[in-house]
């Protein structure tokens, strides 16, 4: 049991959510345009997470090359800085992920379009290049819309592409959204390290605007995510089934009075667990109201 607990720790799966809705609402929004491949929806949710897992342990690992992390790290696994698995082990843990991976999209690709590779294959540079470069992404302001961008925008396009064979502007819209709210993720977990990534020579987004500022940012991205579903059932003709999305709200909020209130890492905490809740309901109640509205339109 403590074996599966050292490595549920490490795969940080409360951040897992990132790489499962876009999935889900990639597929969703194929739904009107052809019959849904379940075989290709496996293995493209497959790889989506086993990549995204990847990227967690690479940062955990990279970390702890660098001397980052300590016991008492707050949102680490811990398993390397506590000599509860190997570095060694855990990297070619990452590498195995990222094969595993490779295998799933080759499928993926031999069933649809090689050009579904390039897309992948970028992504999976990015993840790596996003804790594992000599500069890293994840020590620059630019990581949240990294995230926003491949772990949102692009696999929510590659998951309709892969069942749909096209690309349309709904489908570009519609990933808005949830795009932006894996940004956020990332964001509320900058906010909430923030002290300890400045010194220790990081310069996230969190730490150029400083606590207030960021937490405004998080604020008019929680605002913008459920703005853009209004507009998009009022002037793009969307059924207004997506609105039940709005269920999700109260996690928002929470997560602002939060980071309002509370003031060192393990206080906020919750305001970075509220805000991957509020992706999880986001995510799930927005394929449910797109399914539901092209099987009843």
């Amino acid at each position: 049991m403590k074996f599966i607990t050292k490595w549920w720790r490490l795969l940080r799966p409360h951040t897992l959510t990132a790489s499962i809705m876009p999935v889900l609402i990639g597929t969703a929004l194929a739904f009107e345009k052809a019959k849904i491949d379940w075989r290709l929806f496996g293995a493209m949710l497959a790889a989506s997470i086993l990549i995204q897992a990847a990227v967690n342990i690479f940062n955990e690992y990279f970390d702890f090359k660098r001397g980052l992390d300590t016991e008492e790290s707050v949102g680490i696994g811990g398993v390397i800085v506590r000599n509860e698995i190997s570095g060694q082990v855990v990297l070619k843990t990452a590498v195995l992920f990222f094969l595993i991976s490779i295998f799933l999209g080759t499928y993926i690709c031999a069933q649809t379009n090689w050009w579904v590779a390039a897309a992948g294959s970028l992504s999976m540079v990015v993840g790596y290049l996003y804790s594992g470069s000599k500069s890293p992404i994840a020590y620059t302001p630019f990581g949240e819309l990294t995230a926003g961008i491949f772990m949102g925008f692009t696999i929510v396009l590659i998951a309709f592409y892969i069942q749909a064979r096209t690309i349309t502007w709904s489908s570009v819209i519609l990933s808005l959204p949830i795009s932006i709210l894996v940004a956020a993720i990332l964001l509320a977990n900058n906010i909430r390290d923030a002290v300890g990534d400045e010194k220790k020579g990081r310069r996230t987004l969190a730490i150029m605007l400083g606590k207030s500022r960021a937490t405004t940012v998080l604020n008019a991205m929680f605002v913008s995510t459920f703005a853009i579903v209004v507009i998009i059932v009022l002037f793009k003709g969307e059924s207004p089934w997506i609105l039940i999305s709005f269920v999700s709200l109260p996690n928002a909020v929470r997560s602002i009075k939060i980071f309002r209130k509370k003031h060192t890492s393990a206080e906020m905490m919750l305001a970075m667990k509220n805000t991957s809740v509020l992706h999880s309901k986001f995510g799930i109640l927005f394929t449910i109201g797109i399914i539901l509205g092209r099987v009843l339109a």
